[in-house]
């Protein structure tokens, strides 16, 4: 299929050519992204990325539990610094991209003025409409309310033990468990009013004024009104703004009054059924953090009860979440956006419509579907392998976990998959394939992390169903039970059938996958549920309906079944299934599919010949914030699949001073072999380059942590064991202190370290080259030996990076394969890497159009090798990318140079004289072949540029 229109850029337009990832926080604001700007500029960065700048909760280290989506955090800046930063940035010819949250905000702490005023008014708030909440779900002590899993234990041994406290500033009563602060219906206070008014001297200005703010407050109109307009909504906050100022002008004039406020307070908090039947009358209900996963009736970021998500295809929602963000494109502030979690969505491909024609009044412009995208926005969207973004979304393409994922897959060696399966199984004893850990892992989110959203889309079902004389003898248990089975079975994040009844090719296909799988599951489990269940719910999900008020009946239920099949995937996948399923921790990252064991060649050509021409603009990532392991702690991990009896070789060695350090605990051993297995994957992925182990246990020990927690096996978040997390923690430090292991583990390092090296250099260099833009994650310049956050979010070392890149500027003019020798012979400091980086990025500065339109075409070199070139005229770049070194060297030599590639070959697009811009070399291609011991003689990777 041809690529639309949009896709094709407006001479206006601004379209970066490569993107340097900054993670923002206080201790790395705004200024201080700013005096990194020339060190960027002069690597050949085009445009900075920051996540996310708007005002979130306060220390937040990540900037996704946004806050108020209306102002620039404070804590970064504030608008003046980000406007500094801009200017800054367009003076060095940067342009300016942000990150977006649409989907969710932070709701923690009291720091969401808008949640806040929802928990104070209920249905009545001005804002009850940003936020997905179910006002009458089936549990009737929540009608009309919100639940705030917030505290600790037992909502009454709360109460009893005194932990809830009534208390007062001035005009404003508030309820206070430990540091949270919540507010008071204002309607709610008219009683506590009255009773201080009754203490006062009757006639006295000061009890006629309490006693009207009392009758104010009892005749604000009640929270649960469904009829109120929203006049009537602002009207009611605005008398509650004004009964607290009134009485909080008379505390401070009367200590009569004060006196009174305080004996009221301290009666209330000394009578715990007083104070139970003022909390019962406020708009939400107080319960333990225990209950949210199964009784939650407020849409959340995945199973986080501090991010609720917001209705963003309510146009009101709309204009106000973008309203800041279009003034920045308008005053040319920002140049592109990035957009987190767009499958959290009720309407993705709407909301980008929407976006495009907000930038392009924002901008002056006309805008029409079908034409030319006014603003640069990529989404972050994981694709299954195989499945291809909308091609009508108003978007440029995605944030780059595609191209992660099949980049990634290259440096694997495919024909050892059978071999490094046995090992696996022998260590670990997990017989079970990825797709049913995927499953199982599905099914455990439904149940233990999101039941909550499972029962509502059950109880949505079952209404509909209850229209039908030919459904309405379905139970709830059992539609509940056919919707798990049908999202567990889900071949994608989500399908994208929208409100009119339209989708995309190849949802219903989806759709009836699903099913098909989910009956054949539901047959071969504890309970064989009714067929014409799954009947049932694939005639809702394709809206196939008999008529025009039952399809709009089964689209309210689809739409919203989309937005739970991502949250559950992605828990289930990236969070459970990656963490029970170890066999290679490399193809364990977000994007991929830990199944597919490595990417064919072929299959990288086609996907990227395909991006060339319908999505070139997408982004082409490495490392994000997001990912499970750096790209370099991937490329070394990924050499175990060159040696897979060396590997067992070493685990043969290390079994023997492992068992020392298991513990025997109820539950069976400790450390599990599972747990273990990851550990010692991790710990070759992320063994220092430059040899510093300082804080090596410390990171490994959370890492592993981290990993156990997640998988859920014998830990978890939810109900951690103390006993297992310290055993765990026990073998981490005693096996990294054990001198025959941490030598052993040392020269299994040395041994894998350059071909792990040369897999990250090869992987740096295809990015920069390859079709779309080339995002580059802070410090993956140098060696990015990260594992999950937050270690991946640690400080980078500017000064040091600044200072190289000046020495390889001044050196690579004068003998650029001198240089690029040195610092291969010290690869270990990241110098080698900076220089691809440096080289690739100036290439692209000098040949922009070389590499943002140029045609993609691949060139056969061998198993040996990743070549392609890009052609636009008469310019040529080609990319020469060796990969799987280890078994081509046999270990022989730690790089592969000169006549390690024998008479091989490389054939070149069309003759001439190119030149190496990585080391300054130059070649004359007579014919159309060079051979490649040439080509790689003095370095291991090559960007020919055609001169």
């Amino acid at each position: 299929m041809t690529a639309p229109t949009p896709h094709a850029p407006q001479p206006t337009t601004h379209l970066p050519s490569a993107t340097y990832r900054l993670q923002l926080h206080r201790d790395f604001d705004f200024a201080a992204a700013r005096r990194v700007l020339p060190y960027l500029k002069r690597l050949g960065i085009t445009d900075l990325y920051l996540s996310p700048v708007w005002t979130s909760a306060p220390g937040s280290t990540h900037g996704y539990d946004v806050t108020d989506h209306a102002r620039v955090d404070p804590e970064l800046g504030g608008e003046g610094g980000l406007r500094r930063l801009a200017a800054r940035a367009r003076e060095l010819g940067l342009g300016l991209i942000v990150d977006f949250v649409p989907n969710h905000m932070g709701i923690q702490g009291g720091h969401n003025p808008y949640w806040e005023d929802v928990l104070t008014h209920g249905q009545a708030s001005r804002y009850a409409h940003f936020f997905d909440i179910s006002w009458q779900p089936l549990k009737r002590a929540l009608e009309n309310k919100v639940l705030l899993p917030v505290l600790g234990d037992q909502y009454g041994r709360v109460l009893e033990r005194g932990e809830l406290h009534l208390g007062r500033e001035g005009g404003r009563f508030f309820l206070t468990y430990w540091e949270r602060r919540l507010p008071l219906s204002p309607r709610t206070l008219a009683p506590l009013l009255e009773e201080v008014a009754g203490q006062l001297d009757a006639g006295t200005p000061e009890q006629a004024e309490l006693a009207s703010v009392a009758r104010a407050a009892g005749n604000l109109p009640r929270s649960a009104s469904a009829d109120l307009t929203d006049e009537d909504r602002l009207a009611r906050a605005q008398e509650g703004e004004v009964i607290t100022r009134r009485l909080g002008a008379l505390a401070e004039a009367s200590p009569a009054v004060r006196t009174a406020l305080g004996r009221v307070v301290e009666a209330v908090n000394a009578d715990p059924a007083r104070l139970d039947a003022l909390i019962q009358e406020q708009n939400y209900r107080l319960a333990s953090w225990r209950v949210a996963a199964e009784e939650i009736n407020y849409r959340r970021f995945f199973d986080i009860n501090d991010l609720a998500a917001l209705r963003m295809e309510d146009p009101r929602v709309f204009a106000w979440a973008h309203a800041r963000l279009l003034e920045l494109v308008q005053d040319g502030v920002v140049q592109g956006v990035r957009l987190d979690h767009t499958d959290g969505l009720f309407d993705p491909a709407g909301y980008f419509r929407a976006l495009q024609r907000g930038a392009a009044e924002a901008l002056g412009r006309e805008w029409r579907e079908g034409e030319a995208l006014p603003l640069y926005v990529v989404a972050e969207k994981i694709l299954e392998p195989g499945e291809r973004l909308p091609e009508d979304w108003a978007v440029h393409g995605t944030t780059g976990y595609d191209f992660l994922a099949q980049l990634n897959g290259v440096f694997v060696d495919r024909q050892s998959e059978e071999e490094l399966t046995a090992i696996y199984r022998r260590f670990t004893g997990d017989r079970e394939s990825y797709g049913e850990h995927l499953y199982r892992g599905k099914l455990l989110i439904q149940r233990v992390s999101l039941p909550g959203e499972v029962n509502v889309l059950a109880e949505h079902l079952e209404r509909i169903a209850e229209a039908d004389l030919r459904s309405r003898d379905f139970t709830l248990v059992a539609l509940r039970d056919a919707i798990r089975e049908v999202i567990a079975a889900f071949p994608v994040y989500r399908t994208y059938v929208r409100p009119d009844g339209s989708r995309e090719p190849g949802d219903n296909a989806k759709i009836e996958q699903a099913v098909r799988d989910a009956r054949g599951h539901s047959r071969q489990g504890q309970r064989d549920l009714d067929p014409s269940l799954f009947d049932f719910l694939e005639a809702v999900l394709k809206l196939d309906a008999p008529d025009e008020a039952t399809r709009e009946r089964y689209a309210g239920f689809a739409l919203k079944f989309q937005q739970l099949t991502g949250p559950v995937t992605a828990k289930g996948a990236e969070d459970t299934a990656f963490y029970r399923y170890a066999r290679l921790l490399s193809l364990n990252e977000v994007g991929g599919d830990p199944a597919l064991f490595g990417t064919p060649r072929q299959a990288f050509h086609r996907d990227a010949a395909q991006r060339a021409e319908h999505w070139p603009g997408s982004m082409l990532a490495g490392s994000t914030h997001d990912t499970k392991r750096g790209e370099d702690t991937r490329a070394r991990i990924s050499v175990l699949s060159e040696l897979p009896q060396t590997w067992a070789a070493y685990l043969s060695a290390w079994s023997p001073l492992i068992r020392p350090l298991e513990r025997s605990l109820d539950l069976g051993p400790a450390p599990t072999a599972l747990d273990v297995y990851t550990f010692l994957q991790s710990a070759l992925g992320a063994y220092p380059l430059d040899g510093r182990l300082d804080d090596f246990a410390d990171r490994l020990s959370a890492y592993a942590l981290k990993a156990a927690r997640e998988a859920k096996l014998r830990t978890g978040w939810a109900s951690p064991d103390g006993e297992y997390e310290e055993a765990l923690d026990g073998l981490v430090r005693g096996l990294l202190s054990e001198e025959r292991f941490a030598e052993s583990l040392r020269e299994l390092h040395t041994r894998v370290s350059p071909y792990g090296a040369q897999n990250g250099l090869s992987a740096a260099l295809v990015r920069l080259t390859a079709p779309g833009v080339p995002d580059t994650y802070q410090g993956s310049e140098g060696w990015n030996q990260s594992l999950v956050d937050p270690d991946n979010r640690r400080p980078v070392d500017y000064a040091w990076r600044t200072r190289l890149l000046a020495r390889i500027e001044k050196r690579h003019a004068g003998d650029g394969l001198r240089l690029a020798g040195d610092l291969l012979a010290r690869y270990e400091d990241g110098g080698v890497k900076l220089l691809v980086t440096w080289a690739a990025l100036q290439a692209r500065a000098a040949h922009p159009d070389l590499f943002r339109q140029g045609r993609y075409r691949p060139i056969e070199a061998g198993k040996y090798l990743l070549a392609f070139a890009r052609e636009h005229g008469d310019e040529v770049a080609v990319t020469v990318a060796p990969r799987l070194t280890y078994t081509l060297t046999r270990e022989r030599t730690p790089w592969a140079l000169g006549e390690v590639w024998g008479n091989r070959q490389l054939t070149l697009p069309r003759p001439g004289t190119y030149e190496n811009v990585l080391t300054g070399q130059r070649f004359q291609a007579r014919g159309e072949k060079i051979p490649l011991a040439r080509v790689l003689e003095g370095f291991p990777l090559a960007l020919l540029v055609r001169r």
